[in-house]
């Protein structure tokens, strides 16, 4: 049997000169400003004539190229909307041939069917493609409203989840706990599923069961570039979101968050949707992911080689997915004054951590975490580079979701003798410092502080407990 087949050579047209990936993934657009809508740069189509058959289209993408390249990303993309056309009723393939792996969460590694050194091919799903495509190009433009209307519904709900992992840190189940309780009073009724290693105790593991968390006990994952005993060796781990193939979609929060409003609806956004951070990069905080093996293969696959920017998760993540969809900020608000922030600037930020914000979703607790600090007030104040991250309105906002749940969940925010002894070490440094904000100078009425945990009670044994340690540690 002889088949025939034919060549057709498509002609793109090369983005402009100009165009950078700054342009197309900047640090800051204007959300909120009602009469400048945020819209990013046009890129070349493809023109194809005559309506031919396509089978398979074929792309070589430029070698020695970063991964956050213009070329790369024009052609990988017009590549997904060519396969992705509504003219074609039939199966489709697409060859990739590149040094460098494809965008993974645009050619998915689960329509991978086979690969030879540099070449990839993919038998992508028309469907989902012409979903992808249709986000903006960059994060130059908003993927989601900044007010979604109505809840969001979906007939695969079951099989979406909200997800933390907790890791060599038993400090942060507090966190975990009030966050879960924080999702369940904005009627959200989705899973709740926690990653938990072999550091998190069998009492923690029944607070978190308790809140509504579902545990999933996972090996942790080492990060090989940090050192022994920091707080990023372990941070890797986040990586096990990614074996959750029981959930076709994941809203993977952070332990130090707490949800104001409902947020299900970024269930319908696509892998990976997170806000902008810095520069050209997404914060992981809140991030909607999709679960799937291979994509956990891929990330362990170049776990040696990917240098992260920040020495984390987030920087290597920033890595392996540069073509990220841009969420409003309002979804994870950094609890953040940057140090070069104006008076006024400082005064609209203040402005939404009202008693009940009415325009935040979400607040991401940066800094000293609420808590670990005094009930009273922030205790970030009293720490000299953790002052951008105070504010005693955001703080009282967390303490609210907190003393609305039971006091067999409440036990487990209780201080202990070293974290009381070293909030009572600062207070007396800004003491010392007179920070003019006055913090240090307030009462402090927190029961926590007459609530014995361990064998300390006083502040005197406490101090003479955390001097004696801080002598041993150095």
């Amino acid at each position: 049997m002889i088949i025939k087949t034919e060549q057709l050579i498509l002609h793109l047209e090369r983005a402009p000169g100009n165009l950078t990936w700054e342009m197309l993934y900047p640090e800051w657009i204007d959300e909120e400003e009602e009469s400048v809508i945020p819209s990013c740069p046009s890129l070349p189509q493809l023109q194809v004539p005559h309506k031919p058959r396509i089978d398979l289209i074929a792309v070589k993408l430029p070698s020695g190229r970063s991964s956050r390249d213009v070329a790369r990303l024009h052609l990988q993309l017009e590549a997904a909307r060519l396969a992705a056309s509504s003219k074609i009723q039939h199966q489709i393939h697409v060859l990739l041939v590149t040094d460098h792996f494809p965008i993974p969460n645009l050619f998915s590694c689960k329509e991978l069917v086979a690969r030879e050194g540099n070449a990839w091919l993919y038998k992508p799903d028309p469907f989902r493609l012409l979903e992808k495509v249709r986000l903006p190009i960059g994060s130059c433009e908003l993927a989601l409203p900044i007010e979604p209307e109505g809840p969001f519904y979906s007939e695969g709900s079951g099989r979406e989840a909200y997800a933390t992992i907790l890791h060599s840190a038993q400090a942060y189940v507090c966190g975990a706990i009030v966050a879960a309780q924080s999702i369940r009073a904005t009627g959200s009724n989705r899973d709740l599923v926690a990653l938990v290693d072999e550091t998190i105790s069998d009492d923690d593991r029944v607070g978190l069961e308790a809140a509504g968390w579902k545990i999933y006990t996972i090996q942790r994952i080492r990060n090989p570039r940090a050192q022994e005993g920091s707080y990023n060796e372990w941070n890797y781990s986040k990586f096990r979101l990614w074996q959750l193939t029981d959930y076709d979609k994941i809203v993977f929060i952070d332990a130090d968050l707490l949800v104001l409003r409902n947020i299900d609806f970024l269930f319908g956004m696509l892998e990976i949707s997170a806000r902008g951070n810095n520069a050209t990069l997404f914060n992981s905080g809140v991030m909607v992911i999709e679960p799937c093996n291979c994509t956990f293969d891929l990330l362990m696959d170049h776990i040696d080689e990917i240098v992260s920017y920040n020495g984390g998760d987030q920087g290597y993540l920033n890595e392996m997915f540069t073509w990220w969809h841009r969420m409003p900020r309002r979804m994870n608000f950094l609890k953040h004054f940057w140090e070069g922030d104006s008076e006024e600037s400082k005064r609209r930020k203040t402005d939404l951590f009202g008693a009940d914000p009415p325009a935040l979703y979400v607040i991401h607790y940066l800094g000293h975490k609420p808590w670990l600090c005094f009930r009273d007030y922030d205790c970030n104040w009293n720490v000299g580079f953790y002052r951008e991250f105070a504010s005693d309105a955001a703080h009282k906002t967390w303490w609210k979701v907190h003393d609305s749940m039971p006091g067999n969940l409440q036990r487990y925010c209780l201080l202990r003798t070293r974290q009381k002894a070293a909030l009572e070490w600062d207070r007396r440094q800004a003491e010392m410092a007179n920070f003019e904000d006055g913090h240090w100078r307030m009462e402090i009425n927190d029961d926590r502080l007459r609530t014995c945990v361990e064998n300390f009670c006083s502040w005197e044994s406490m101090l003479l407990h955390w001097g004696e340690q801080n002598w041993a540690d150095n």
